[in-house]
C-alpha cells in the first residue's frame, strides 16, 4: 500500500522536509563522489518537486556540472541531491523520513566500486559503473570510480 505523505527532519530539526506520494523505495551508489559525501555509501529516494515541501534554513553546494547537494545549514544534515536542471527531481535522504524504515532498495549503480564494508545483498536491480556511464553519459565527465577499479568492471 503507498504512503499518502511522509515527513521528515534534520537532526537539530531545523529543516522539515514532507512529500506527497513519495516513492517507496530506495536506490544506492557507490561511485566515489557519493562515497565523499556520505562517507561510504549514498543511498536516496526519488520525489517530483511538486510534492516536496521544505522548511528552514537550508545550504546548497554544487558539486558538478549536473548535480548539487544540500544540507542544513545549522547541523550538516544531508537532506538531497538533485540535478540543476529546472524542476528537477529530488533524491532525499531517507534516514530523515522515519516512514521510509521498510522501504526496499530497489537499485544499485557502480555496484562493483562498494567499498568492502557497504556491498549490499539481495535481489535489486544493479548497474556497473561502465553500463551506468553508457545510459547516462553526462556522468561521465563528473563521476569518478576507485582508482583501484579504473578499467575494471564485474559484467
Amino acid at each position: 500500500m503507498a504512503t499518502a505523505e511522509i515527513a521528515g527532519q534534520c537532526l537539530c530539526g531545523e529543516v522539515t522536509i514532507t512529500v506527497t506520494e513519495p516513492a517507496c523505495w530506495i536506490g544506492a551508489c557507490h561511485c566515489r563522489m557519493c562515497q565523499r559525501w556520505s562517507g561510504g555509501l549514498w543511498a536516496g529516494f526519488p520525489a517530483a518537486a511538486d510534492t516536496v515541501t521544505v522548511k528552514g534554513p537550508i545550504k546548497s553546494y554544487t558539486s558538478s556540472s549536473i548535480a548539487t547537494r544540500a544540507f542544513c545549514k545549522n547541523c550538516g544534515t544531508q537532506l538531497w541531491m538533485r540535478d540543476v536542471k529546472a524542476g528537477a527531481d529530488y533524491d532525499l535522504m531517507p534516514g530523515m523520513f522515519d516512514d521510509t524504515h521498510d522501504w526496499p532498495l530497489k537499485s544499485e549503480i557502480y555496484h562493483e566500486c562498494a567499498m568492502a564494508a557497504f556491498a549490499l545483498k539481495g535481489d535489486h536491480r544493479r548497474a556497473s559503473s561502465e553500463t551506468y556511464r553508457e545510459k547516462n553519459p553526462e556522468v561521465i565527465a563528473v563521476s569518478d570510480i576507485a582508482p583501484r577499479l579504473e578499467g575494471k568492471t564485474n559484467e
